[in-house]
């Protein structure tokens, strides 16, 4: 790889706290939190009933839940993005590849003062988000506006139906059960949004289902062997329908025992996915004579990074991701 490369492949993802504890998670809450794309109410109600009721009872609690699966090197999506990076770099050679956080660290302003130190002048930020949202792609372009200057930029705004992508996922779901056999039903299961911002025109409730679609397909299952739902819910207004939880209690009742449960809107693995599924509805599910098996995410997979460097290398040469 060249000392300097003057073209860098800039990975985002959402962020984490730097530590399981309730102060780390605490100060990730409160940057994640501010953020007006991700809560539109007025800044002067929000604002203390995020610090003085939030935060101080929600902390606590989700850090316990870091805690149950905090690595060796750091939170699971920590260190899976750092590995994707390297990864990606690995088929980049001419590139400089980085990866920043969208709260948290490392912060995206620090990763593009970095690159210009190493002289780079072109990036291609891609936000490891395959479904575009208002609330997380548009928050990244938000972020590049105002710490880019003197950088010439190009955002990757999604891969929801990407072919690389798609048959990387299907791959790994593939695999998963020519290993351990194949569950009576696949269930897709993406991170929710609340049903105001699909209504105001939000395109990510669309685009789940087109990436559900592919993939299924690519796999040649027939519609009755597959559905999506949607998790992590917060809040009390309405969000997606349906929930992750009420989709696994259905099959319960139904009598369909057996659940494979993958999460294709996550790029690598992280607390929504390993335990808030893998753990807590897992447990849920079993309560109720069930038994759910969750497929990983694509983390550091080589076929994952090998889309990614594709997606980037189109995104330079101006052509649709």
């Amino acid at each position: 790889m060249p000392a300097s490369p003057s073209t860098a492949l800039l990975l985002v993802n959402l962020g984490t706290p730097q530590a399981p504890t309730a102060g780390a998670v605490r100060r990730y809450l409160a940057e994640f939190l501010h953020d007006h794309r991700v809560v539109q109410l007025t800044r002067w109600l929000w604002c203390p009933l995020l610090h003085f009721v939030i935060l101080p009872l929600r902390s606590p609690k989700v850090a316990k839940k870091y805690a149950q699966i905090w690595m060796e090197g750091g939170s699971p999506l920590a260190v899976h993005t750092q590995r994707l990076a390297a990864a990606v770099q690995q088929r980049l050679p001419q590139w400089r590849v980085a990866h920043a956080m969208r709260y948290g660290q490392p912060a995206i302003a620090n990763a593009l003062e970095q690159l210009r130190r190493d002289g780079v002048q072109r990036v291609v930020v891609l936000p490891l988000y395959p479904q575009y949202s208002t609330t997380t792609t548009a928050s990244v372009a938000d972020a590049m506006a105002s710490a880019a200057a003197g950088l010439e930029w190009r955002m990757v705004e999604q891969y929801a139906t990407d072919p690389g992508w798609v048959a990387a996922v299907a791959d790994s779901i593939r695999a998963h059960r020519t290993a351990h056999g194949a569950g009576r039903h696949l269930l897709f299961s993406f991170h929710g949004l609340p049903q105001r911002l699909a209504d105001q025109g939000d395109p990510y409730p669309q685009q789940c289902e087109a990436s559900a679609r592919a993939i299924a397909a690519a796999l040649g299952l027939s519609d009755n062997e597959w559905s999506l739902s949607y998790q992590s819910r917060f809040g009390r207004e309405r969000w997606l329908q349906p929930a992750t939880r009420d989709a696994l209690d259905d099959f319960a009742e139904r009598g369909i025992d057996t659940v494979d449960v993958a999460c294709p809107g996550f790029a690598v693995d992280c607390l929504e996915t390993l335990e808030e599924v893998a753990m807590m509805l897992a447990a849920r599910f079993a309560e109720r004579g069930g038994r759910l098996r969750y497929i990983p995410c694509l983390n550091d997979a080589p076929s994952h990074a090998q889309a990614l460097a594709a997606l980037a290398l189109r995104q330079r040469d101006g052509q649709d991701a």
